[in-house]
């Protein structure tokens, strides 16, 4: 059995802290996300096999096996168990990757591969950061995203310049595209507690430029070249795929937008851990006997501008197929959803652009990489 990408669904995103999700609970978010993608698809939820949620920090409002919590708020089964897992930014990628591999060992036929994360409700780094001394006093293990981000603009040789014209560029994307709908259709609206619904993103800046990138001081050295506009938003928000095999899919009348040809994980130097997708997208090409010439669409995470770039330069990448709506400068990066969201994106652009093959990959805190590769049904 070959394993497929059968639906694909997100929430809006949002500025953590001061968005319009800020008071929405994780567990319900990605509850709202389940049940959204589940009715649209008109999917029996009884025949799902297994719920695989990825989650950064899964404390908090974010613990207790977030995955079990979700599908019980989201009205699943009983019978349908739940799994959370943890690459920090990869997680609900790695969710999707798990769901592949458990359908073509024959081991279950369709699973809600879910990511969330509210970066309001649980901060980056956790409630009770706790570093191993050794690592810490003798590697960069948990050295701040940032650091890492201007280690990667110095040693790849991006410029702030640079840097300030992709999240321009960016924000445009994204700014068309929820202009001219092209995102209506992924997102699920969100019911607050006071009835409210929120049906849009919320961290799209319309009137980002280069000269108000060019007025904002360093964020993380005194000396730096990376700043807030260049950097991913704290977000709230939660996305969910659907992966089936292709059997299940045209037994049940789905419609699957892509197939899972290959994928990858790697571990990369912490100092320089936005490079990640560079060795991540190269091993899961190689096993899929591509090249990057024949990707037509690429979903990759803009953690930060310099290590987008650094990554997108060093593989080659044609710039006209990346991020085609946007990246995660624009439209938020909530660390455990966005595995989810850029592997769907990626599959229903293949179907949009009618495209054959399409990559998405992150870089991963603590340095590590990973990468999908999807191709055309």
């Amino acid at each position: 059995m070959k394993a497929v990408i059968a639906a694909y669904a997100r929430t809006p995103f949002h500025f953590a802290r001061k968005g319009a999700l800020a008071e929405v609970r994780p567990d319900t978010l990605a509850a709202q996300a389940v049940s959204g993608l589940l009715a649209r698809t008109d999917l029996d939820p009884a025949l799902i096999e297994d719920v695989i949620l990825g989650c950064a920090y899964p404390e908090a409002s974010q613990g207790n096996n977030l995955a079990r919590i979700v599908g019980l708020l989201a009205g699943l089964p009983q019978e349908v168990g739940g799994m959370t897992v943890n690459r920090f930014c990869g997680s609900s990628m790695q969710a999707v990757h798990i769901a592949a591999a458990q359908i073509e060992a024959g081991m279950g036929e369709a699973f809600l591969c879910v990511g969330v994360e509210s970066m309001t409700m649980v901060p980056q780094g956790g409630f009770n950061f706790s570093p191993n001394p050794e690592l810490l006093a003798n590697t960069s293990a948990y050295l701040s995203m940032g650091e890492t981000a201007e280690n990667v603009a110095a040693r790849w040789h991006v410029s702030r310049a640079d840097q300030e014209a992709l999240a321009v560029e960016s924000h445009r994307k994204a700014t068309a595209a929820r202009a001219e709908g092209r995102l209506v259709d992924e997102i699920i609206p969100v019911r607050l507690a006071n009835g409210d619904v929120i049906d849009a993103d919320g961290c799209i800046r319309p009137a980002t430029s280069l000269e108000a990138l060019a007025g904002l001081k360093p964020a993380f050295r005194p000396d730096g070249s990376v700043t807030a506009g260049t950097s991913s938003p704290l977000t709230d928000g939660a996305a969910v795929v659907l992966v089936t095999s292709d059997a299940f899919a045209e037994q049940h009348g789905l419609a699957p937008m892509a197939r899972v040809r290959s994928f990858a994980s790697v571990g990369v130097d912490p100092a320089i851990m936005g490079i990640g997708p560079i060795p991540a997208t190269r091993k899961a090409l190689a096993r899929a006997g591509l090249t990057v010439a024949d990707l037509d669409v690429v979903e990759i995470n803009e953690a930060f501008s310099s290590q987008a770039l650094a990554c997108i330069r060093d593989l080659g990448l044609d710039p006209a197929t990346v991020n085609l709506d946007g990246g995660g400068l624009a439209i938020g990066h909530p660390l455990g959803a966005t595995g989810a969201r850029i592997t769907g994106k990626a599959a229903s652009l293949l179907v949009r652009e009618n495209g054959r093959y399409a990559l998405s990959t992150q870089c991963v805190g603590g340095g590590q990489g990973i990468a999908t590769v999807l191709e055309r049904v």
